[in-house]
C-alpha cells in the first residue's frame, strides 16, 4: 500500500461516514470547556451525515457528525444544552461575528 492510497481510495455510492465515538469525544470534551454552549442541528444532505454545531456564548464554534436528531436532543439533555434546529431557527449572529473577527485576526 503507498503513502497516498488511503487518499484515491474511492466510497462507495451512498456511503457517508456516520458519527463516530470520536466525535461524541470532542462534542464532550469542547461543551465542558466553554460555557453558554448552545447546540444547533444540520438536516443531512446527500454529501453529509446530520451534523450538530455547538456555539459557545462568544461565537466560537465547532461542527461534528451526530447520529440523527434525536441523538443531538439526548446529547444536549444529557449536558443541560439546549438544542435548536437549524432549519428552522438559523445559526445565532454571534456566531458569524466570532468567524468575522477570526479571519480579521488571520489577516
Amino acid at each position: 500500500m503507498g503513502l497516498f492510497d488511503s487518499l484515491r481510495r474511492k466510497r462507495r455510492a451512498g456511503t457517508l461516514r456516520g458519527a463516530s465515538e470520536r466525535d461524541t469525544r470532542h462534542l464532550d470534551a469542547w461543551a465542558a470547556a466553554r460555557h453558554g454552549v448552545e447546540a444547533y442541528v444540520e438536516p443531512r444532505t446527500t454529501v453529509t451525515e446530520t451534523t450538530v454545531v455547538l456555539i459557545a456564548h462568544d461565537g466560537e464554534w465547532t461542527r461534528r457528525r451526530i447520529g440523527s436528531l434525536d441523538a443531538a436532543q439526548n446529547f444536549g439533555r444529557k449536558r443541560g444544552i439546549p438544542v435548536y434546529e437549524v432549519a428552522k431557527v438559523g445559526y445565532p449572529n454571534r456566531m458569524r461575528e466570532y468567524t468575522q473577527r477570526q479571519k480579521r485576526s488571520q489577516a
